[in-house]
């Protein structure tokens, strides 16, 4: 045990954690240079394409310090985008030490702070590594300076590398094998391992990743999930080199996984403690907090045959991210589908592109929305997650909204034009941090529902790309919202309506009103495209009838005859108007669901 180091690495977005452990990959020969490609951990396509970390990954290393003493080295690569901030929070829990790397020329941002108090959180070894340094825009000096101020880490601790380059990856091999303690002895030899993630495998069932906290795994042990008391036998146990490789038995301290041809994720679950059936431990290890989705959406097949088979990819999908949640709905529009929960939009691009490549079955995505508290007139309080479930507004008592706390750091430059972004999005200012000279962070409070909608975007556009943030929950706090139904000739279209805040009501429903009409395709009768808060109408647009010109044949005579075809025409449009039925073909709801309204 004395051997084993388990440490993960930690950053904001982009700032070179997949790079860094392909470098120390190379450098422990784990893997063969043959085999060798650049983010060797990021096993999925679409985290390739976009050059970003969605899944943590663990691999093992052999590493002899220049003292000769001989270490085990257990990495976890975790993501950096604050939507898979609950991965990052899974991965400190199996490790004893966090390397906290930063862009040299970038310096702290908002997510390199949010991940330093989340290790704190978890009483890790923090290493401040200065990545990036052969940049010719690379100012260590600064960065170091920033870290003791901010941070609160002395100089001496830090240290420089550039993972492309290769340079001070050896100081932070020893660096890990001299400062990550070793994992601590348990006080007794019973079986105690936390499943930290999970995988599905069409042939093998689910495979459990698993630290060993005490005790040992071996191969054809019975074993007892005990959070559902499910006993199996371990049918392969293993290390990741980074690839699955079978071994006898997983030792104390040690990570690694597990197969035991559990199909279901129900049995199986993430957080939940491994323990022996001969010799079971009397309580389980502490888990992980459920992740709380913050955005929710619907998501229906565009063939409605393909309903059960949307259900199953979920399911797939829900073993290999625990933070998704989904039930069943329905949509007058629509037909059958399902309402899903995500960590943040991001989260729920990452889950519509995975179902739409991995499953190939085509989905329609309602607009995001978030989780509202309602409480009624009655006394009853229920949470609110679609705008259907929408009470009458007289027997609403009080109606409140999620509220994210959101710091961002940015040049002093762009400050003002940051406090006016926030204000647009009712949000408000709470206090500032002074980093450096040039920089400094800013906290706010936000509604999540204007956070969802473009913030993100327009805050980079206004900031030049300058800008990053980093949000949570903060509370639930009473608004004026209220729901708007977009009705097209007098129905209501149950797809398209939306919760609002009463100010910013009639802006978003005008702009989706023009939308609908440059898609509907026109009627023999006019159409009216209305949006409506309860019993009012708040926006209006028509869509004209196509006419016949029914006075073509009058070539003269009396002005009274064209009169005449012309009430006798208009006459037949109100008719058909009161009895027709305006259908709105899926390909409009596609476009306007994926227009920014």
């Amino acid at each position: 045990m004395k051997q084993f180091r388990n440490f993960c690495i930690i950053a904001h977005i982009d700032h070179g954690k997949s790079t860094l452990s392909d470098r120390m990959i190379q450098l422990t020969n784990t893997v063969k240079d043959r085999d060798m490609k650049a983010q060797l951990l990021d096993s999925m396509d679409l985290e390739r394409e976009r050059g970003i970390t969605i899944k943590m990954q663990a691999v093992r290393m052999d590493y002899t310090a220049k003292d000769g003493q001989s270490y085990i080295l257990n990495l976890i690569d975790t993501p950096g985008h604050v939507d898979f901030s609950y991965e990052v929070s899974r991965s400190l829990a199996a490790c004893e030490g966090a390397l906290l790397l930063i862009d040299a020329a970038q310096g702290i941002e908002a997510q390199t702070m949010a991940n330093f108090y989340l290790a704190l959180e978890h009483d890790l070894e923090i290493i401040p590594v200065i990545n990036k340094v052969d940049l010719p825009s690379a100012d260590p000096e600064r960065v170091i300076q920033e870290i003791e101020l901010a941070l609160g880490i002395p100089e001496e601790e830090c240290l420089l590398c550039s993972a492309k380059t290769g340079i001070g990856i050896e100081e932070i091999l020893e660096a890990v094998s001299k400062r990550v303690p070793s994992p601590k002895k348990s006080e007794d030899n019973t079986l105690r391992a936390l499943i930290y993630d999970s995988l599905y495998d069409d042939y093998r069932g689910v495979i459990n990743y698993i630290r060993v906290f005490s005790g040992k795994l071996e191969k054809g042990q019975k074993i007892k999930l005990m959070a559902t008391g499910k006993s199996v036998e371990v049918n392969e146990c293993g290390y990741f080199k980074p690839k699955m490789t079978p071994s006898d038995s997983i030792s104390e301290g040690g990570v690694g996984y597990v197969i035991t041809g559990i199909k279901s994720l129900r049995e199986a679950r993430v957080g939940d403690t491994i323990t022996s059936s001969d010799n079971p431990s009397e309580e389980a290890l502490p888990g992980y907090k459920e992740a709380k989705p913050m955005v929710f959406c619907g998501l229906y097949p565009v063939d409605t045959e393909e309903f059960k088979l949307l259900g199953d990819a979920l399911e797939k999908l829900q073993l290999n991210d625990s933070s998704l949640n989904f039930e069943t709905e329905s949509s007058q529009a629509l037909g059958f589908g399902y309402r899903c929960g995500f960590l943040g939009l991001l989260h729920m691009e990452i889950i519509q592109e995975r179902i739409e490549r991995e499953f190939n079955i085509d989905i329609v995505v309602t607009s995001p929305n978030v989780t509202y508290k309602v409480e009624l007139t009655n006394g009853d309080t229920f949470d609110m997650e679609n705008p259907n479930q929408f009470p009458e507004p007289t027997q609403i008592e009080s109606l409140k909204e999620p509220v994210m706390g959101l710091s961002v750091i940015s040049p002093n430059e762009y400050i003002s034009t940051i406090i006016e972004l926030v204000k647009e999005c009712r949000g408000g200012f709470e206090k500032s941090e002074i980093i450096d000279d040039s920089r400094q962070m800013l906290t706010f409070f936000i509604p999540l529902n204007e956070l969802i909608t473009q913030f993100f975007d327009r805050l980079k556009s206004r900031t030049k790309g300058y800008a990053s943030m980093d949000y949570w929950y903060k509370e639930h706090s009473s608004s004026d919202l209220a729901k708007v139904n977009m009705l097209i000739n007098g129905e209501p279209v149950d797809a398209l309506s939306f919760i609002a805040h009463k100010q910013k009501a009639p802006g978003v429903a005008r702009g989706l009103a023009k939308k609908l009409k440059d898609i509907i395709p026109q009627q023999m009768f006019e159409v009216a495209i209305q949006g409506s808060i309860g019993a009012k109408v708040i926006c209006r647009e028509n869509i004209k009838a196509l006419r016949k010109n029914v006075t073509a044949r009058c070539y003269g005579g009396d002005i009274t005859r064209k009169r005449k075809l012309l009430e006798k025409q208009k006459a037949g449009k109100k008719k058909m108007k009161q009895i027709g039925s305006v259908t709105v073909p899926k390909e409009a709801f596609l476009s306007i669901l994926k227009s920014d309204n």
